[in-house]
């Protein structure tokens, strides 16, 4: 995640994280939060919380995509403030694009592939395939995250 707000910066971006909240185990939060210059939200505000992401956002890219995102995301379920944030910013026609990040296994599951023709026809640019990132055979998440193509992301919203 750092690479993604690092080149999205240099692109002059202001970022916002809102990730999931399975994914702040994942996170360093205070190193992200600190080059962000702001606090990192994964759930909603309670009553009286300021407000601290904008209205509207200029782009959103969700990545690295898990199965659960993509396929809630695909159904309109928004469980989570990231999911809440997604819906509301499609139905906004923000420029949206979805990185997945798959288990083998999960790559090959049937519902996959109708859950990412879905997002597309919503607007969602989707990079996914053989020409883009697919799961390779062995599962090494990390290695596999070291080579994960985020400028892509970043190029697809800003032509979006």
């Amino acid at each position: 995640m750092g690479k993604l707000v690092e080149q999205a910066q240099a692109r002059g971006w202001d970022v916002h994280l809102i990730p999931t909240p399975a994914a702040l185990d994942f996170l360093d939060v205070p190193a992200l939060e600190a080059r962000i210059g702001r606090p990192i939200r994964a759930r909603y505000r309670k009553p009286g919380e300021p407000k601290t992401t904008p209205d509207r956002a200029d782009a959103v890219i969700v990545a690295p995509a898990t199965f659960n995102t993509l396929s809630k995301w695909a159904h309109g379920i928004t469980d989570t403030y990231a999911l809440g944030v997604i819906a509301e910013s499609m139905g906004q026609g923000v420029p949206m694009a979805a990185l997945p990040f798959l288990s083998p296994g999960l790559a090959g599951h049937p519902l996959l592939e109708q859950n990412l023709a879905t997002l597309r026809r919503f607007g969602v640019t989707v990079l996914w395939g053989p020409d883009v990132y697919l799961t390779p055979p062995e599962e090494d998440g990390g290695q596999r995250l070291e080579a994960f193509p985020w400028h892509l992301a970043l190029d697809a919203v800003e032509q979006g």
